[in-house]
């Protein structure tokens, strides 16, 4: 199993679209730091919005710098997405610095563990010292992907009435 994390672009319009609509028709509303990948009908719009999130001088004003992710297999398809946020401000606090997803049909085959890898790296380049991550507790996949990463259990909250834990990843 060998992935590779790459920048979203034009060109993988249609494979992305594919990745969500997966999603989609597995009942899943929501893919984790895909940053709004999920609520944007428009690929175009979705792609100018995290391009231009990645720089402080173009991010959203109400986001934080994030560098998104696909991963791809060595052939070339979207197997996940994920994101990676610079700083936490007081609505992502109890987010984390990384969401991902793994598209429904390639659960189960260690892509997410390896995407936190990777990412992990991008994170240290990028001059942090350390990741924070939230995972419902009901996510049992999620929290082993965490925890074979480094996560280190740091307090819980409630979300939306299901409770969650964060883990912190030193690096």
């Amino acid at each position: 199993m060998t992935i590779r994390l790459v920048r979203p672009t034009i060109d993988h319009k249609e494979q992305a679209v594919n990745y969500r609509q997966e999603h989609f028709d597995f009942g899943e509303r929501i893919i984790n730091g895909s940053e709004l990948w999920d609520q944007t009908e428009n690929y175009e719009e979705w792609l100018t919005s995290v391009t231009d999130n990645t720089k402080a001088e173009t991010v959203n004003p109400n986001w934080v710098v994030t560098d998104t992710f696909f991963a791809v297999d060595e052939t070339g398809n979207i197997v996940g997405i994920i994101d990676l946020r610079h700083t936490l401000n007081d609505f992502l606090k109890d987010f984390g610095n990384s969401g991902y997803s793994v598209r429904p049909s390639e659960r189960r085959k260690g892509y997410a563990t390896e995407m936190l890898r990777q990412v992990k790296q991008v994170a240290k380049d990028a001059g942090l010292n350390e990741l924070h991550l939230s995972v419902e507790r009901s996510n049992e996949p999620s929290v082993k992907t965490i925890v074979r990463n480094g996560g280190v259990y740091e307090r819980s909250f409630e979300f939306e009435g299901e409770q969650a834990d964060i883990y912190r990843i030193v690096l």
